[in-house]
C-alpha cells in the first residue's frame, strides 16, 4: 500500500534522477492523459492517477507560486526550473500536447463514424478506472461511503444536464478553459464533457484541427489560471480528507458511467455553425432495443469485446505501474 502521507510531504524536484526510459514512459502517460482528455465522459486525471503520477503532478502545478515567480524574476533559471520540477512538467505536458493534437481529427471521425464501439471501450476504461481508484482508500467508514453515494449522485445529475448555446466571445473560451482543467486533473470528472454541457467541446477540437491560434491560445490561458487555483484546493482534501476524496472521486467516475453507456436513442438535436445537426438530448436504452428505436446495427458483440478490452488496458497499467507507486 502507498504510504500517502510520504508522499505528500515529498518535494518533487528529483528530475535528474529519471533515466532515458523513464522520460519516454513519463511522455507516454502524457499522452494517455491526452487521449483521454479528448474525449467527453474519460478524464486524464484518472490516467494519472493509476499510473502513479497524479500526487507528483499536483505537487509540481502547486510548486508555480509566488517563490517560482521571485526565482524567475531574479533570473535564476535553474533555481526555478528545479522548484517547479520543470522536466517533470514538460515531458508530461508534451506528452498531453501530443495526443491532443494527434487525435483530434480521429476522435471526432470515431465519434461519427463508429459511435457505438467507441462508447463501450471507454465504458470499460472507466468501470475499471473506478474499481483501481477505489483501492486507494485505506480506511472504509460512514462518511467515506457517504461521499462516495454523493459523488456518484453528483455525477449522474452532471451527465443529465442538457448543453445549451453559449458565445464564443474569448471571455467566454477563457472560462471553460478553467472549468474544463479543473474537471481534467480530477478522476472521474470528465473535462471535456463539461465543455460539451458548456457547448465547447466540437468549437475547441475544430479550433485545434484548424489551427485557430487567438482561440487555442485564450483557451491554454484560461486553463492555467484554472489549475494554477484548483490545484491548491484538491491537494489540501488530499492532503486532510484523504479517503473520503478518493471515495468522492471514485463516485464521480460511477456516476458518470451513465454518460458513456453506448447505445442512446436521441430525444433533441441541435444545429451547429456549420448547419450540421446534432445530438443535444439523449436517453440511453438497451442494445437490445437499440436497433429497433435507433435503425442503427448496436454491434453488440464488438461493444462487449471492446469494453473487456477497455477494462484490462486500465487493469494492465495498474498492474505494470503498481510496483513503482509502492517504491514512491
Amino acid at each position: 500500500m502507498t504510504n500517502t502521507s510520504s508522499i505528500k510531504n515529498r518535494k518533487y524536484t528529483d528530475s535528474k534522477s529519471r533515466s532515458l526510459k523513464e522520460y519516454l514512459l513519463l511522455f507516454s502517460k502524457g499522452a494517455m492523459m491526452g487521449a483521454a482528455d479528448v474525449v467527453p465522459g474519460v478524464s486524464g486525471g484518472t490516467i494519472a492517477f493509476i499510473t502513479g503520477i497524479y500526487e507528483e503532478l499536483l505537487g509540481s502545478i502547486r510548486s508555480v507560486n509566488g517563490e517560482a515567480v521571485r526565482l524567475l524574476f531574479r533570473f535564476n533559471l535553474t533555481g526555478f526550473w528545479k522548484h517547479i520540477n520543470g522536466t517533470f512538467l514538460l515531458v508530461l505536458v508534451s506528452g498531453i500536447l501530443f495526443s491532443v493534437a494527434s487525435l483530434s481529427r480521429l476522435i471526432l471521425y470515431l465519434l461519427d463514424k463508429h459511435t457505438e464501439m467507441l462508447w463501450a471501450f471507454f465504458f470499460g476504461l472507466i468501470v475499471a478506472s473506478a474499481v483501481v481508484v477505489s483501492k486507494k482508500i485505506t480506511r472504509w467508514s460512514a462518511g467515506v461511503i457517504a461521499a462516495g453515494i454523493i459523488g456518484t449522485v453528483a455525477a449522474y445529475f452532471i451527465t443529465v444536464m442538457s448543453p445549451t448555446q453559449t458565445p464564443e466571445a474569448y471571455w467566454f473560451i477563457f472560462l471553460s478553459g478553467a472549468i474544463a482543467i479543473c474537471a481534467m486533473i480530477l478522476p472521474g470528472i470528465s473535462g471535456s464533457f463539461l465543455l460539451v454541457l458548456l457547448a465547447k467541446y466540437e468549437f475547441i477540437l475544430n479550433a485545434v484541427k484548424e489551427l485557430r491560434v487567438d482561440v487555442v491560445a485564450t483557451f491554454a490561458v484560461g486553463c492555467v489560471a484554472g489549475i494554477l487555483a484548483f490545484s491548491h484546493v484538491l491537494n489540501f482534501m488530499l492532503k486532510r480528507f484523504h479517503n473520503v476524496t478518493v471515495a468522492l472521486l471514485t463516485g464521480f467516475m460511477v456516476g458518470s458511467l451513465n454518460k458513456v453507456w453506448p447505445w442512446k436513442e436521441t430525444i433533441q438535436t441541435y444545429t451547429d455553425r456549420h448547419g450540421v445537426v446534432k445530438p443535444l438530448v439523449q436517453e440511453n436504452v438497451l442494445p437490445t432495443d437499440y436497433l429497433q428505436v435507433t435503425g442503427q446495427e448496436p454491434y453488440l458483440l464488438y461493444g462487449v469485446l471492446l469494453a473487456i478490452v477497455g477494462f484490462m488496458l486500465v487493469y494492465l497499467i495498474d498492474r505494470l505501474t503498481s510496483d513503482n507507486t509502492k517504491q514512491v
